[in-house]
């Protein structure tokens, strides 16, 4: 629930709370401070309330302030002075919460002095109404196509699951993130584009898919693995999983049900084992589905439509099965988390470790899910920054990036800094997630792996520790 603070004393404000009221904006609880005991739409829903104030008083204001956590204030007031004394009251009990203001007599408060602040000058909205009825002169969005919903603007919160993460990294099936607008500016995103809170998105898709992606953004807790994608797929190769198999099924549907609604399709290829797949198929459900492939087959084509068309958000494999059917680049391309099994099981792991390998830029693309992922199943968070050398300021700003996210997230998060080797320092770790970032540079095992303290060059030589690839492009 949101609690929207409404203060007015102006007969514009009254069709605002009608129109408000008419359109019923869910999840939204409005208290309006106004003298006029009348300006309450009739028949209004619960959701409004009425507190009969002036509001211009501080003290007022203060004791309702105390009551509520306001995740909006609108200010519609009739004259200049009560304006600004309304604001300026507004802004002594809170300097961060967002603060609409109707603008009749063109104001002076500079957009960068408050970011918090949104002026709406109404002259200019009058005269951009009578501007776009001229012949010749385009449209704005709101009066482009079809007028349905099929363009949407979207503001992103901090705390978005949709924050800190790569334009291409999200799964984009029926919808498209067409432009992006930031401190006054507008960006055309590429797929290396980094959202950041407080972008607004312009969106573009299906009306009803649309309502979809709006909800994504502006829910936080629980909802890995979107943006990515919604359910679960564990893929199983029978020449190298069958001995792990159950035990893979089990890990699979643990996840499952810890990140709840979602649903979980279990693809097996190369099945010979009659036995464990009968095993297998006694957990089939309506919200468990098994398909199993017989046969030689390239089953990169078989593996792409299942992840495709069943809204997979996270592959769940061995490194074994997906090396061996050289699956890396396809996962790539498909930008899917990808969750490879190790020797320590998910249900024993206690710990999730970043290491501070690569550029600065795919270490932040990451850390949104990592986070979430965490909260989720109640991992700890550990950033570890091993360098041989010890040169710890290439890493200064990526830090103090994971440790605001963990304000934001209000989620723990520890820091080590180390002069030590980054992969025997893992190696040397137990009950550990490794998550990591998903990019071109992945290696296969080889030789020189051996002499290498890239990170890429050993994530697949081992399966030791659990690993997440979190999609992730080069700047």
């Amino acid at each position: 629930m949101k609690y929207v603070l409404i203060l007015c004393d102006n007969p514009i404000a009254k069709h605002f709370l009608a129109w408000t009221h008419k359109r019923r904006v869910g999840d939204n609880y409005y208290i309006v401070a106004s003298l006029n005991e009348n300006i309450l739409p009739p028949n209004s829903s619960k959701s409004f309330q009425l507190k009969a104030i002036d509001p211009t008083s501080f003290s007022k204001l203060r004791n309702i302030s105390s009551e509520y956590l306001f995740s909006a204030v609108f200010i519609i007031m009739g004259s200049i002075e009560d304006t600004n004394y309304v604001l300026q009251n507004v802004r002594k009990i809170d300097q961060k919460v967002i603060v609409t203001l109707l603008d009749y007599w063109g104001l002076e408060y500079a957009q960068y002095q408050d970011k918090n602040l949104h002026i709406i000058n109404a002259n200019t909205i009058i005269a951009s109404h009578l501007y776009h009825n001229l012949p010749n002169v385009p449209l704005i969005a709101q009066n482009i196509g079809l007028g349905e919903g099929e363009i949407m603007e979207v503001l992103v919160p901090y705390g978005s699951s949709f924050a800190y993460r790569h334009v291409g990294s999200i799964a984009q099936r029926k919808w498209k993130i067409v432009a992006l607008y930031r401190e006054q500016k507008q960006l055309l995103p590429s797929s290396a584009t980094m959202i950041r809170p407080s972008d607004t998105l312009i969106i573009m898709g299906r009306p009803l898919v649309l309502d979809g992606v709006y909800r994504t953004i502006n829910r936080r807790k629980g909802l890995f693995p979107e943006p990515f994608g919604k359910n679960i797929y564990l893929l199983l190769d029978f020449r190298y999983d069958q001995y792990r198999a159950i035990d893979y099924l089990s890990q699979a549907i643990y996840l499952q049900e810890s990140l709840r609604n979602k649903k979980l399709k279990i693809r097996i290829i190369n099945a010979t084992n009659f036995g464990v797949m009968n095993d297998i198929k006694r957990h089939r459900s309506d919200t468990i589905e098994i398909s199993i492939s017989y046969g030689k087959k390239d089953f990169k084509e078989i593996v792409e439509y299942d992840i495709q068309n069943f809204d997979v958000g996270v592959v769940l494999t061995s490194v074994e099965t997906m090396v061996k059917n050289s699956l890396e680049q396809r996962f790539y391309e498909l930008k899917k988390p990808i969750y490879l099994f190790g020797d320590y099981s998910i249900f024993n792991i206690k710990t999730a470790t970043i290491l501070a390998s690569g550029d600065n830029y795919q270490m932040e693309s990451i850390s949104s899910t990592a986070f979430d992922l965490c909260e989720t199943l109640k991992f700890a968070l550990l950033f570890s920054h091993c360098d041989p050398d010890g040169d710890f300021k290439s890493k200064k700003m990526i830090i103090e990036h994971y440790e605001t996210l963990a304000q934001i997230f209000n989620y723990p998060i520890e820091i080590e800094q180390k002069i030590a080797n980054p992969i025997r320092e893992l190696n040397s770790k137990n009950d550990t997630l490794h998550i990591l970032p998903f990019n071109k540079a992945l290696r296969k095992r080889g030789f020189m792996r051996i002499l290498s303290q890239k990170m890429e060059d050993y994530v697949l030589s081992t399966s030791k520790h659990p690993k997440l690839l979190i999609p992730a492009e080069a700047l």
